[in-house]
């Protein structure tokens, strides 16, 4: 599903470089689910970006879902993102002046799609992370756990094979982290979507199927 093989990523600050990856080769299978660790800086939310089509390596080969993200057009990996991968943020990105049913709604309007077609489709997401009758609600109006799971609706929109998640628990407390968390491996077991997560948490670790650690832009070693 995902394979990098030597992945450099180098930033330039004036006439300094900065290198945020340093030849990373891995694999990533699909339907597990991944879950990368390391200091600050260590190139962790890098690699999550440069999956997600966020950004380009400067060189090697990245393919995810059998295409070389860092070649596609923009264009192409636009609509590459959108359909193909979901990105759940620490700090949830959810519009406040929308409920959570528009919050939903939001990617299948960018899609094109219908008024009726996107209702149907984000009332459905939102029963399945437990919020159908929260759905006229504004997110000042829910809890952190809440806002997350309507983050992670959203990020289904239309059933991506991979899941981006970058300190998913980094704003919940722990046992509003671990239903978060809870949710995260029920979807990667009951759908089989693969799911590569960034977190600073053992904790959180501990669902996922393997942990990936970085160091200095490169990995360090693997545990299963």
């Amino acid at each position: 599903m995902i394979r990098c093989i030597d992945v450099r990523k180098v930033y330039r600050q004036g006439k300094n470089e900065i290198t945020a990856l340093d030849g990373v080769s891995l694999d990533i299978a699909r339907g597990e689910f991944a879950v990368i660790m390391g200091p600050s800086g260590s190139g962790k939310s890098t690699l999550l970006h440069l999956i997600g089509g966020l950004d380009r390596p400067t060189s090697g080969e990245l393919l995810v879902d059998q295409r070389l993200v860092g070649q596609m057009a923009d264009d192409q990996i636009t609509l590459f993102r959108r359909t193909r991968i979901g990105f759940v943020f620490q700090f949830f990105n959810l519009l406040p002046t929308l409920t959570a049913l528009e919050n939903v709604i939001l990617p299948f309007v960018l899609d094109g799609r219908s008024k009726q077609e996107a209702e149907q489709r984000a009332t459905t997401l939102l029963d399945k992370v437990g919020l159908e009758n929260r759905k006229d609600h504004l997110p000042e109006e829910m809890s952190g756990g809440e806002i997350q799971r309507i983050a992670v609706a959203r990020a289904l929109a239309f059933d991506p094979p991979i899941l981006l998640a970058d300190e998913p628990t980094g704003n919940l407390d722990s046992k509003t982290g671990e239903s978060i968390l809870s949710l995260l491996r029920e979807i990667n077991r009951g759908s089989g979507c693969t799911i590569v997560m960034v977190t600073h948490s053992q904790e959180a670790a501990g669902y996922g199927d393997r942990t990936i650690f970085f160091r200095d832009g490169k990995v360090e070693k693997e545990n299963t």
